[in-house]
């Protein structure tokens, strides 16, 4: 019955993005799929959004006529239960040709994709609530735009699960399920455990597979193995951020088989202490939306996909990153 309903909250909300982005934005077409006090937590500058109309209007139409023939692929999608709300987490691509300026970004006239990733909360059969991140600094250099300096991880194309497994598509058992959320837990638990010099201290070691993957958002980059992980992206976020604190009341955590998710709209709290890519020091306080997927091999973490909302994040340091070219030397105020 548990994975019954699963797979129905799955199918609803792929219901509700084939009326977004192939049917009429009509009301009639869109009320079999979402509540019509539907909210929106997204990205900056989309940011929140309440109602099933205001959505609509407001950010599926522009998204729409931007992208007429966009598609969303989802490589990803799990489902699980929170707080007793039944939520459905995926990621993919959105893949479409960029043929109108939106939110403030030039139109390519090319083929673009995009990153996604979402968590959707399904109550009586219909969408209630979605949190959506996309990489925004991604398509702003697909566009020809350089708004952060370039990362030292790897930009390419971001692949889905190497198991090939993640549109779930057999019955996850619940101990399995229960089994994958420990260990990120634990992992997550073992971050704090930093004694500020060594990232020994942490023993990461004990969570990751050798060849580890972490998927990272653009301005960031990818990486592969612990290494490299700690080199590309760990020892420049625990100098820049060295008092984060994580996990709020709003985090939401599923898992399903060897699949977790957790979404948090922030997921992080801390002061802005070191520079962190290629903006010095301020001092504010800050905060980071983020959305992760995990996935376990056995007793080891295999692949981490990242996303964290960067424009919101540089919006705190009164920085517009649509606004931002480092090709052609505009300026960074903090």
């Amino acid at each position: 019955m548990i994975q019954d309903k699963r797979d129905g909250a799955r199918q609803v909300v792929e219901d509700l993005w084939r009326a977004w982005l192939r049917e009429a934005l009509a009301a009639a077409a869109l009320v079999p799929h979402s509540h019509p006090d539907l909210r929106l937590q997204a990205f900056h500058p989309v940011n929140g959004l309440q109602g099933l109309e205001a959505v609509t209007r407001d950010f599926c139409a522009p998204l729409r006529q931007a992208f007429p023939d966009l598609l969303r692929r989802p490589y990803i999608s799990i489902a699980g239960q929170h707080a007793g709300a039944t939520w459905v987490a995926s990621s993919g691509d959105f893949i479409g040709s960029f043929m109108k300026d939106w939110l403030g970004i030039p139109a390519s006239g090319r083929s673009v994709h995009i990153r996604f990733g979402e968590f959707s909360r399904v109550e009586d059969g219909k969408v209630r609530e979605i949190m959506l991140l996309l990489d925004l600094v991604s398509l702003l250099r697909q566009c020809g735009r350089e708004p952060l300096p370039p990362e030292t991880g790897d930009t390419r194309w971001i692949p889905g699960p190497r198991a090939g497994d993640g549109l779930r598509q057999t019955k996850a058992d619940p101990a399995d399920s229960a089994r994958s959320l420990e260990l990120v837990l634990a992992m997550i638990d073992a971050l704090n455990d930093y004694d500020g010099e060594n990232l020994c201290s942490m023993g990461m070691t004990r969570f990751w597979t050798e060849d580890m993957h972490w998927y990272g958002p653009a301005g960031i980059g990818s990486t592969i193995a612990l290494a490299g992980f700690e080199q590309h992206h760990q020892v420049p976020f625990l100098r820049a951020f060295p008092d984060r604190v994580g996990g709020t009341q709003d985090t939401v955590w599923i898992a399903e088989g060897p699949y977790v998710a957790c979404a948090g709209f922030p997921v992080l709290h801390m002061r802005h202490l070191g520079p962190y890519l290629g903006h010095p020091a301020t001092g504010r306080q800050v905060t980071m939306r983020g959305i992760d997927w995990w996935r376990r091999e056995g007793d080891r973490l295999a692949e981490n996909w990242v996303f964290v909302d960067l424009p919101h994040f540089f919006n705190q340091l009164g920085v517009d990153l649509r606004k931002r070219d480092e090709t052609a030397g505009d300026a960074v105020r903090g």
